[in-house]
């Protein structure tokens, strides 16, 4: 699920493909989507994008006399903004936005905004899934916190003042995804954080954060352009100070994490940077909401009773034997195959001999249904008595080819003869 870093990465991505870029027409929405249409009508417009915490904006704004030149340029300059919409996105399970031509739009994009370019290219909002929603003429939810990326200072504030709240009475696991204190944190995050500090999941909130300061903490500030992350052994480091550090190192990480371009995405980096999350040597618990934390040592005192523990690294392990070992799958195929052609071989043979058992059922079943005890039918339809013989025990005579016993004498008859004189 995408999640602060992701967010961040993805309005740095529209903001780079919309520079200088022109848009026109009617915005397209998908008839599958459940979001609201989006009543944004202008002949030329530019688009610009902010994220904060686990959401996104994209800003539509009307310009007038767009520049001749079209396709990728500088940004216009001394253009009047006539009127303007935002956008809010929440990404949900799946969602990004792709920039491609006509031809290459995705199938599951929901939310298309077409260029002036010839030939035009597309901005398109894409889900999956679509768990994702945007509002049209939204602004930032007042139900979420400050950014802990970006507004610092503020996400601190709003956590220190209200530590006396209900909702820091629940364990530490599952405060690190309450949005209203740190919007933007999810579950590979809070996962990674708790580990740094050798925190124990479900440890009570308050007896985590209580104690911290509004003030930041003094340490090494990180270096533009470099990733250096902080020491954990830093004894003014605390668990506030990880929720701002921490996603920056996955934004430091250039996307390793996000595909914006639309592409299998490389994951090598991020999984690389993980420490904790879905790792095989660590231990895993559901928590009360459904959601499955990743730790290592001690759970803590408010795990919930008869919880189970996940293991989907078990099927990861699987699915990547399977593809270090691709060069021995051909010849399973080919094993595979040659098991079947002698199934399919086998099968055609079988089943021949379940006729000859129908042949062979007893006649005197069907007869005995059709030649009611009647031994006058037999004597007045001698072909009858080729074909449906009665049974002994229901008749006092029974026809043979050459001889009839009645009543226990023998009497020849010449069945061609009466057959004869019959037709």
């Amino acid at each position: 699920m995408p999640e602060g870093p992701e967010l961040h990465l993805a309005s740095r991505f529209v903001n780079r493909v919309c520079s200088g870029r022109v848009f026109t027409g009617k915005v397209v929405k998908s008839p599958v989507h459940k979001s609201d249409e989006v009543p944004f009508h202008a002949q030329s417009y530019i688009i610009t994008a902010a994220s904060r915490g686990k959401e996104m904006q994209l800003i539509l704004s009307e310009i007038e006399n767009p520049p001749k030149s079209k396709g990728r340029g500088k940004k216009p300059k001394n253009l009047a903004n006539l009127k303007t919409m935002k956008i809010l996105f929440r990404f949900g399970m799946s969602g990004k936005f792709q920039f491609t031509t006509v031809s290459e739009v995705h199938k599951h994009s929901h939310l298309q905004f077409f260029t002036n370019d010839d030939p035009a290219m597309v901005l398109s909002h894409v889900d999956v899934r679509r768990f994702g929603r945007w509002e049209v003429d939204a602004g930032w939810s007042k139900v979420r916190g400050p950014d802990p990326m970006f507004e610092y200072q503020l996400f601190r504030s709003n956590v220190v003042k209200n530590i006396k709240s209900s909702a820091f009475d629940r364990p530490i696991c599952e405060v690190l995804l309450n949005q209203k204190y740190f919007n933007g944190i999810g579950n590979y995050l809070r996962a990674e954080i708790l580990y740094r500090l050798s925190i124990a999941p479900f440890e009570k909130a308050r007896n985590v954060l209580e104690g911290l300061n509004e003030d930041p903490p003094e340490v090494k500030p990180k270096v533009k352009g470099q990733e250096v992350k902080v020491k954990v052994e830093d004894p003014k480091v605390d668990i506030l100070h990880l929720c701002h550090t921490v996603p920056l190192e996955v934004v430091n990480l250039g996307g390793g994490g996000y595909d914006p371009e639309g592409k299998s995405a490389d994951y090598s980096k991020f999984n690389a940077w993980l420490q904790c999350y879905y790792q095989p040597d660590m231990n895993n618990l559901v928590d009360h909401n459904k959601r499955t934390i990743w730790f290592k040592g001690p759970v803590g005192p408010m795990a919930p009773k008869e919880s189970k523990s996940r293991s989907p690294v078990k099927k990861r392990k699987k699915k990547e034997t399977a593809s270090a070992n691709d060069e021995e799958s051909p010849k399973k195929k080919a094993k595979a195959e040659e098991k079947a052609k002698v199934n399919t071989e086998n099968k055609k043979k079988s089943p021949r001999k379940r006729p000859a058992k129908t042949q062979v059922s007893t006649p005197s079943r069907k007869s005995s249904k059709k030649t009611s005890v009647n031994a006058k039918k037999v004597e007045n339809t001698p072909r009858q008595a080729k074909t449906q013989i009665p049974d002994a025990h229901e008749v006092k005579g029974y026809a043979t080819r050459s001889k009839v016993t009645v009543n226990g004498m023998m009497k020849s008859k010449t069945p061609k003869k009466k057959t004869a004189k019959h037709r």
